[in-house]
């Protein structure tokens, strides 16, 4: 049977002070007026039934998600006890989701994706279910990039295999390579961006983690053998406690020989970085603004408002956000250093209530 993954356990610290711990990123409403997670059910809904939507997050968001999506039954949350990364959640949902049903096909969705053209969205997923079904491959959805990006994972597109939509046998994963490596991506065409989009069955998962992740593998089969049990709960922070967390991509699909990727034809974006967020912003003469904004001799700015009315005069280069407690400003180039920002941050006691 066929199950969606959403991923909603991340703090999307990119987008600090916007994305706070309390409030992370998946639950901003920013575009259409509903959150990043809402839509990304909503989209997934015409193909796969509410009762087989399961949402994987941390402790700190259950009672948000139950909130947010009223329709989704308690138990479709699964709940780490910490956050290993991806493999490791994608991992812990697989066995559960194995344990339930052996034949589990599983669509694995971030939370903060942009995506329009709903009907193309549907028939290359439709597509990625048959190859992951026929083929036992593990699919990924790739982007036709448009300017080099350090901040996303490329594919390289090796050999065409047959299918209404392209689709190639993955040559290469290259995760987050530098700005020239990207700029020559860009230049050879055969690289496609990685949209963070897997289909997969679940148990061709779990053996190919078998290979590449043998002792999170190990951990992972002590939970599903506890899985529905009383002890269940214990067993997973026991062998949380005993994994080292790792990305999907590093992990598993930067090695794995059965990666196929299918070159999509629906508008993408994700909204990881202050960068991609700004594209959903109105344009005023150069600069990507909100409300409450008044810019005089100012270029290439991205400015977030709030309730108060920002001035930009003579400025050029900028982020500026204000988030009602917390006002930020920096230099665009500094978007991907973001993490890095807010763990400075997070070393000054007094500035804690602000994370």
């Amino acid at each position: 049977m066929l199950y969606a993954l959403i991923l909603a356990g991340g703090k999307g610290t990119r987008l600090y002070p916007l994305s706070r711990s309390e409030n992370p990123k998946q639950f901003l409403r920013s575009v259409d007026n509903k959150s990043f997670l809402r839509n990304t059910v909503d989209r997934i809904k015409p193909i796969i039934d509410k009762e087989n939507i399961y949402i994987v997050t941390n402790e700190s968001y259950k009672d948000k998600i139950k909130e947010e999506l009223i329709e989704i039954n308690e138990e479709n949350i699964f709940v780490e006890p910490s956050n290993k990364e991806t493999a490791t959640c994608i991992g812990l949902s697989a066995v559960k989701l194995l344990k339930k049903d052996k034949d589990a096909v599983m669509v694995v969705l971030p939370s903060d994706h942009y995506i329009k053209g709903e009907k193309e969205f549907q028939e290359t997923l439709n597509q990625a279910i048959e190859i992951a079904e026929r083929r036992r491959g593990l699919v990924t959805i790739g982007v036709n990039p448009t300017t080099p990006e350090t901040g996303y994972g490329y594919i390289e597109m090796g050999q065409r295999v047959p299918g209404s939509i392209a689709t190639y046998r993955v040559e290469r994963f290259t995760e987050k390579p530098n700005i020239e490596v990207s700029k020559d991506f860009l230049m050879k065409g055969t690289y496609l961006w990685n949209s963070g989009i897997f289909v997969w069955r679940a148990d061709v998962f779990l053996r190919e983690m078998e290979k590449y992740l043998p002792k999170m593998y190990k951990s992972l089969m002590q939970i599903y053998q506890a899985v529905d049990e009383d002890e269940e709960k214990d067993v997973i922070k026991e062998q949380y406690d005993l994994m080292d967390g790792i990305s999907v991509d590093f992990g598993i699909m930067q090695k794995t020989r059965k990666a196929f990727v299918i070159r999509c034809e629906f508008i993408w974006d994700d909204i990881g970085s202050f960068k991609a967020f700004s594209r959903f912003l109105k344009v005023h003469e150069g600069n990507n603004v909100s409300e409450n904004v008044f810019l005089d001799e100012s270029e290439n700015c991205s400015i977030f408002s709030k309730d108060k009315l920002i001035i930009g005069f003579g400025i050029k280069d900028l982020v500026i956000v204000d988030s009602g407690d917390v006002i930020l400003v920096m230099d665009k180039c500094k978007d991907q250093e973001m993490k890095q920002l807010l763990n400075g941050i997070k070393q000054s006691i007094e500035f804690n209530k602000y994370i």
